[in-house]
């Protein structure tokens, strides 16, 4: 299936984002070790968290997280501390996603877990058990998620847990987030060094928890901001939280720098926050910024920045190669398709100098099973005309309404078959 998509003139829509992903997948896992059975309200309805609920659930021993990395990383900690045998397994893809450091992480702390296939990638065996904890190590700049799951478990093990990062600490953001979610939850988990987080035994208390709207996916509606010429549009994002303790809420401050305004109104009526995003100059001729702690921003910036002219030096994008796909080859690949020429550097850096080429006469983009490109490049259409999208159903991973939100701001979209 291909997508056609063409801008209206004028924007002024209010828009319901979806439930954040991040707080719904952490407060499923953080609930279900309360071992209750109260759910968190408000949960997103992303593939991401579906199979999360369908893994708890226990219906079946062998769980099937698809390509969702976040439930294979969450779902392997917490079934380690879960009686039972199981297997988790997902798509081709996640078959080739590295989780060999999380797994080491966990069998140091007596977990009972084995590669069905190739070392050091899923499926896994599990057999969920008691483990008793103690002090681990594990590199920094790694994926968050690994530490997120880690920590999550940390209070349910014998010993607690005392965990040190090694080297440069990414994502801080993200393990902020998850501490933040276990606190609200009754469990006290503290930095106790720059590098090191210590969690004692302790016991997760129930109670009912509302999530908050999704600022990541806020960042597609910023984008299309700062590509409209048009001084007069606007965008009302629904259940924003200023304050926010989501790391991809910085997304307001970047693109501040390319003539985005954000202010926030409190709906008293539906007890909404509410993020109102309007247009000013841009003053901005060049742009570098280090994306080590929000990742799943970068793809959004990438692609505007280009289209408006703006050459750009991003750093701290070494998680991106290991994602759904690698983003950063992908976005070199399709924005050559579009006439920009972008350089990767050490597998953490890509730029662009301002290097044009033949684009093609009629680029269709593909999104490589990943959610956030069909999600970046379909704004571009603003500058472009019309643009073309691949697979454009991606977008369920994480914003499954994305298109219908997208017709509701005016945009005309056209389904090839």
């Amino acid at each position: 299936m291909q997508y056609i998509i063409t801008c209206p003139e004028h924007i002024d829509t209010s828009i319901m984002l979806p439930a954040s992903k991040s707080i719904s997948n952490r407060a499923l896992i953080i609930q279900a070790l309360t071992r209750g059975g109260m759910m968190p309200e408000n949960l997103s309805d992303c593939d991401d968290t579906e199979v999360i609920i369908r893994g708890l659930s226990h219906q079946s021993n062998v769980i099937d997280i698809k390509a969702a990395g976040t439930a294979m990383r969450f779902m392997t900690a917490y079934l380690s501390v879960t009686d039972g045998e199981y297997t988790i397994t997902g798509t081709e893809r996640m078959k080739h996603r590295p989780i060999g450091i999380l797994v080491d992480a966990l069998r140091y702390l007596g977990a009972d877990i084995e590669y069905v296939g190739e070392e050091g990638y899923p499926p896994l065996h599990i057999c969920g058990k008691q483990l008793d904890g103690g002090t681990l190590e594990i590199p920094g700049n790694v994926s968050s998620q690994y530490i997120s799951a880690l920590l999550m478990i940390a209070p349910v093990l014998t010993k607690g847990l005392e965990l040190r990062l090694t080297g440069n600490i990414i994502s801080r953001p993200y393990i902020d987030l998850t501490l933040h979610l276990m606190h609200e939850f009754g469990v006290s988990a503290e930095w106790s060094d720059f590098d090191t987080i210590s969690v004692s035994p302790q016991v997760y208390q129930q109670h009912t928890y509302i999530i908050e709207s999704d600022w990541s996916a806020a960042s597609y509606w910023y984008e299309i901001l700062a590509l409209k010429d048009d001084q007069t549009s606007k965008v009302v994002l629904q259940g924003l939280k200023d304050g926010s303790r989501q790391g991809d809420s910085s997304v307001r401050y970047i693109f501040s720098l390319l003539g985005v305004k954000t202010s926030f109104n409190k709906d008293d009526v539906h007890r909404l926050s509410e993020a109102i995003l309007t247009r000013h100059s841009r003053m901005l001729n060049r742009m570098e910024y280090d994306f080590t702690n929000h990742p799943d921003l970068a793809q959004p910036l990438i692609a505007v920045c280009a289209i408006l002219g703006i050459p750009f030096h991003f750093t701290g994008l070494g998680s991106l190669k290991i994602k759904e796909t690698d983003r950063m080859d992908a976005m070199k690949r399709e924005m050559e398709k579009l006439g920009y020429l972008l350089h990767e550097d050490n597998g953490t850096i890509l730029s662009w100098d301002g290097e044009r080429c033949e684009p093609m006469s009629q680029p269709i983009i593909d999104t490589y099973e990943d959610h956030r490109m069909a999600m970046s490049f379909a704004p571009l259409a603003i500058k472009l005309g019309e643009i073309h999208i691949n697979n454009p159903e991606v977008v369920s991973k994480s914003y499954p309404h994305y298109w219908n939100d997208l017709r509701k701001a005016g945009f005309h979209i056209e389904q090839v078959d």
